[in-house]
């Protein structure tokens, strides 16, 4: 796709498609929402964020575990969440 073709879907001129493209001014948040629907991705996505699921993914057990508050509408207490530890451990050491 060219600068002009995608500048003609966003509603905008190819030189402020452009001055995007080299930092010289950014996009509107209206232009950006039309820019992450064109291209099927989030907004957070184009401006470099992470997503949550890549924070919990990269979090350690205790980490993780920390975040559980409750289970089928039942509190999790600290001894839960230390046998919950002991097996993931377990788990996460064993498997093949």
């Amino acid at each position: 796709m060219s600068q002009f073709q995608l500048a003609k879907v966003l509603g905008i001129g190819t030189s402020t498609l452009g001055m995007y493209e080299t930092n010289k001014r950014k996009p509107s948040p209206k232009v950006l929402n039309k820019i992450a629907d064109y291209f099927d991705v989030s907004t957070d996505y184009l401006l470099g964020r992470k997503s949550k699921a890549d924070q919990v993914h990269n979090a350690t057990v205790d980490e993780a575990l920390g975040t559980i508050m409750s289970f089928e509408g039942q509190p999790v207490t600290e001894h839960d969440k230390k046998v919950m530890k002991d097996l993931l451990e377990s788990y996460l050491r064993n498997k093949e």
